[in-house]
């Protein structure tokens, strides 16, 4: 089983200065990741204010040294894929090479209504994925590509400078389906999805199918949840055993990184005996 890894991710409503100290704050601490989200509008509170993810992200990677950094997960319909895969390169040099690569079909209907964002339907939408992924792993390894696609054409594309991380950075893939999880399969270093204990269970067996029919070792594909206190049975930021309970359950159907939403300040101090305590005990099981 691969290490366990814990990250951390926060929406990007806050006020700039705060997010900054907060980041600041995880670097610090020792946590492996730190997270953005890609919406125009937070789809729990649609009314409030709300920064662009991959902007936030490149200002945030100078306030930063060690922690790697993302966003959970970028929305295929937002951008042409040479576009993320340009952004994708330039934060990883911002970065120094600590970027995470998160990639999703996309989801919330009601944003894309909003800002007159096609929406397709859901085989297109998981056709113009996979090829986006496609690209994207392309013009990421390679000077100059070439790609004749359904939905997506380039023509002697040139990509200069490369990225940081060779051969690229690590594509973090969100699915929950079967379709996309062969997606997920082909490409990512690691699979991102949310759910219940038996939902991820379900998924990863499914992920462990599709590997074995390309020849892929599911062991080397790492298993990230994303969470948030109302989706477990326990905040896991009431006590560094709440915490602790969540990694053990979610441990036992396969994953081995756990993204959680930041916690407010009234829980640092169980924040940071998590960072203290509870991670090093975790990172030295294999």
């Amino acid at each position: 089983m691969l290490p366990i890894r814990v990250g951390l991710c926060t929406d990007q409503n806050m006020p700039y200065q705060t997010t900054v100290e907060r980041w600041k704050f995880f670097d610090q601490l020792g946590f492996d990741s730190a997270w953005l989200c890609d919406h125009f509008i937070q789809p729990s509170r649609p009314t409030g204010p709300y920064f662009e993810g991959w902007t936030l992200l490149a200002a945030l990677a100078t306030c930063t040294s060690r922690i790697r950094i993302g966003v959970l997960v970028s929305s295929n319909t937002f951008r042409h894929p040479a576009l993320l895969a340009k952004e994708a390169a330039t934060v990883d040099h911002i970065s120094g090479g600590r970027l995470e690569l998160g990639i999703g079909a996309g989801w919330y209907v009601p944003e894309h209504t909003a800002f007159g964002i096609d929406f397709p339907e859901p085989t297109e939408l998981v056709g113009r994925f996979a090829e986006a992924v496609e690209v994207i792993d392309l013009l990421l390894r390679k000077e100059v590509t070439s790609y004749d696609g359904k939905y997506y054409h380039l023509n002697e594309a040139p990509f200069r400078p490369g990225p940081v991380q060779k051969p690229r950075p690590p594509f973090t893939l969100g699915a929950h389906r079967r379709r996309m999880l062969q997606i997920v399969a082909k490409f990512a270093e690691t699979w991102n999805s949310f759910g219940t204990l038996d939902e991820m269970k379900e998924r990863g067996d499914i992920l462990d199918d599709c590997c074995q029919a390309i020849g892929r070792d599911p062991a080397t594909l790492r298993r990230s949840l994303y969470g948030w206190a109302s989706l477990m049975p326990r905040d896991p930021w009431a006590s560094p055993a709440a915490f602790e309970d969540m990694v053990g359950r979610y441990r036992e159907v396969g994953v081995t990184e756990f993204i959680v939403d930041a916690p407010p300040p009234d829980q640092f101090p169980t924040l940071e005996k998590v960072a203290a305590d509870v991670l090093p005990a975790l990172r030295s099981v294999r």
